[in-house]
């Protein structure tokens, strides 16, 4: 049964992108048509199928026997794409809307004229144009984010906690951006900085220049370290390579267990519920398994890439740090986003006995290589006492 809705899902999905496809090459046809007159409809279909295809298989690459050279084509390809198909789909179906309503007020003739069509088709491909690009910029924007949190438990000083996630390493543009975030973070002055999950890309393997990477992240400079835990993409074939190489840069992982920093507070790192490919047999234990012999008289800060667990924890725990979300990315990701989780980002408190939750949009991306209503972000917390 389950293979069966799988493949009933899979054709499902297949055919709505093939419907959505047929529908953009048609629009973008009638409107270059009109310039090139004796270009056939099939070019575009195949076209855009093409580029479909490989846009699955780079969102599809780990799992793929190709060398990595490939790989990095198909990514980097599939990645654009991506946000080029999205808003050319946005666009088009914003133009036919735009032009329905005029044609029922009398604005333009029906049926639809040629010249229409093109001119709906011109302001289609300059949206695109100008929003891919944008997103695409403001992604490597880099925006500082900061948070005050009291908290009840003994503390014997204010502590300067750095938050990142979603680095996506190994994805399109992201080595890149490694020294400016790394200089970002040390003029922060950290106390100790926290990396809650999708350091990696899913595909250890994909990261280009491993070593160059590896001395630049071993700069991250804070009093008590940097800490991480594991997100959906930190796990896989590969996973083994990724704990390597994070002790290899000085970064401490935490997998479902916990340190005290400094007789000052307890930081604790949680596995992902959802691991793509699986962390080599680890599971994610009960919150209880992982803070057993904890003190509980020191503030308590976890480590839970995924904001939709936040359901689990009760005033045992001060400070959640998550991510995952990405704020949608892109909009109108973030209205889904919005409505998936209870808090998808910012600062969420249900009441005064629940811990104090904050959500990251995250410093990278993950597919599609831009930001289009979101900030790729490094969060600062300052914690005091109450």
């Amino acid at each position: 049964m389950t293979l069966i809705f799988t493949i009933f899902m899979f054709v499902m999905m297949l055919g709505i992108i093939g419907g959505a496809n047929y529908y953009i090459a048609k629009r973008i046809y009638q409107c270059i048509s009109f310039f090139l007159p004796n270009t056939r409809f099939f070019i575009y279909i195949i076209f855009f199928a093409v580029m479909t295809v490989i846009m699955i298989l780079g969102f599809a690459n780990s799992f793929l026997p190709f060398n990595q050279t490939v790989k990095k084509i198909l990514d980097t390809i599939g990645s654009i794409w991506m946000g080029v198909f999205v808003y050319l789909l946005i666009f088009v179906i914003l133009a036919d809307l735009v032009v329905l309503i005029m044609s029922l007020c009398k604005a333009v003739s029906w049926p639809i004229t040629p010249n229409v069509r093109m001119i709906s088709g011109l302001v289609v491909l300059l949206l695109t144009t100008v929003t891919v690009t944008y997103g695409m910029i403001h992604a490597r924007n880099i925006k500082h984010v900061s948070y005050n949190i009291s908290v009840s438990a003994e503390l014997q000083q204010e502590i300067n906690l750095v938050l990142i996630t979603d680095l996506h390493l190994g994805s399109l543009g992201s080595e890149s951006r490694l020294d400016k975030i790394v200089e970002e973070i040390n003029s922060l002055d950290p106390d100790i900085v926290c990396i809650a999950g999708d350091f990696f890309n899913t595909d250890f393997d994909s990261i280009s220049n491993c070593e160059k990477a590896a001395r630049t992240l071993r700069e991250i400079s804070s009093k008590y370290g940097v800490y991480a835990s594991f997100g959906n993409h930190d796990a896989g074939s590969t996973f083994e390579k990724m704990t390597d190489f994070l002790k290899e840069c000085n970064i401490t992982a935490l997998s479902d267990e916990y340190v005290v920093i400094d007789n000052l507070f307890t930081l604790a790192g949680r596995l992902d519920g959802s691991p793509i490919g699986g962390y080599s047999g680890q599971k994610r234990k009960e919150l209880s398994q992982v803070l057993a012999g904890v003190d509980e008289s020191l503030p308590i800060i976890v480590m839970d890439h995924n904001p939709a667990n936040i359901s689990q924890y009760t005033d045992e725990v001060d400070l959640i740090l998550s991510g995952h979300t990405h704020k949608g990315q892109i909009f109108p990701g973030s209205l889904i986003t919005n409505a998936m989780y209870t808090v998808d980002y910012g600062y969420y408190r249900k009441d005064d006995n629940s811990p104090h939750v904050i959500v990251s949009s995250g410093i990278g991306t993950w597919g599609l290589p831009m930001r289009v209503g979101s900030n790729s972000e490094i969060v600062s917390v300052c914690i005091k006492i109450e």
